[in-house]
């Protein structure tokens, strides 16, 4: 079975020269739950060469954004904005107005960034740093969660980019923020090929989805079980199934014609998620032989394999915001 999440770019769409030679100041707005990774964000935006802001209250961005404009005649430091229900001040109506606005001037390229996760997630990195939540001090933490959400949830509607970092770990955090805000980048769309594991859900930040359960499975050979299909061997055992090559194929077939398509549209990122039950095997040496083919395609490829190794590394998203 195939999932394709994502339809083909709007065939009016022959070119986009602006995303090309754009010029504009980049700014990102950082928002979302608190402890979904906020504070993770800025320090990758910050690696990357914004200047990156933490709780600032709204009312003084426009002194920042002057203030790091730089000397008439330069072009202005990119900038990163994080603000949420801690920020003094902080109305998502006004952030929402304000972010609204600034996506009519000609001078700024401005992206609002939603950061989220699943309530038992936050619960838990809560517990982890012993803080409470803002918006519930002297109340059980789930009890802020919901209240929070009830309060800026709505925000995600207007975000340009929302991200689940509930099963995302800081490494795959840190790629996936790089995939969509690096600065400089090369021309053409990004590409991330990913592998998951049905058990643990759909990645929300993918674009295509390809479901290959139907392969014959390593984790029934008892040599292969603990290897996963980075290894020659799980590979070759995945590709002798039959149906395996005709896939493969298809799949090439299908994902070609869209990456011109998606760059003419100025798409700066696509990620590509192979799904199998585990995670471990079927879609990890998938993932591999198609990240190994788009690369020899010259495209920009990052591959990453979220669940194919047991690890409590994902708990660190957020952990200390």
């Amino acid at each position: 079975m195939i999932v394709v999440a994502s339809a083909m770019p709007d065939s009016s769409t022959s070119s986009n020269p602006s995303a090309a030679a754009d010029t504009r100041r980049p700014f990102v707005v950082v928002t979302g739950l608190s402890g979904a990774g906020r504070v993770t964000a800025l320090h990758a935006l910050d690696d990357m060469g914004y200047v990156a802001v933490d709780n600032v209250p709204l009312p003084l961005l426009g002194d920042l954004m002057r203030s790091t404009s730089g000397n008439p005649g330069e072009m202005a430091a990119p900038l990163a904005f994080g603000i949420d229900t801690r920020t003094y001040g902080f109305d998502p109506r006004d952030l929402v107005r304000r972010v609204q606005g600034l996506r009519g001037r000609s001078d700024i390229a401005v992206r609002l960034l939603f950061l989220e996760s699943d309530t038992e997630t936050l619960q838990r990195r809560y517990t982890e740093s012993r803080r409470p939540h803002p918006l519930a001090p002297g109340r059980p933490v789930k009890d802020g969660i919901m209240e929070e959400r009830q309060q800026v949830g709505w925000m995600r509607d207007s975000a340009d980019l929302v991200i689940d970092t509930s099963a995302l770990s800081p490494h795959q955090f840190k790629q996936l923020l790089i995939g969509h805000f690096t600065l400089g980048r090369s021309p053409g769309t990004r590409l991330s090929v990913m592998s998951f594991s049905y058990r643990r859900g759909l990645p929300r930040e993918a674009d295509l989805v390809f479901d290959v359960r139907f392969l014959k499975n390593p984790h029934y050979e008892p040599a292969l079980k603990p290897l996963t299909g980075r290894n020659a061997a799980v590979a070759a055992y995945v590709a002798e199934d039959p149906d395996y090559r005709p896939f493969f194929n298809g799949l090439k077939t299908l994902i070609e014609p869209l990456l011109p398509r998606f760059d003419a549209e100025g798409k700066s990122y696509l990620t590509i998620a192979i799904g199998c039950t585990g995670g471990r095997h079927r879609s990890v040496a998938v993932a591999e032989e198609l990240a190994g083919w788009l690369r020899g395609a010259g495209r920009s490829v990052t591959l990453s394999h979220r669940d194919a190794e047991a690890s409590g590394e994902a708990d660190g998203v957020g952990a200390n915001e």
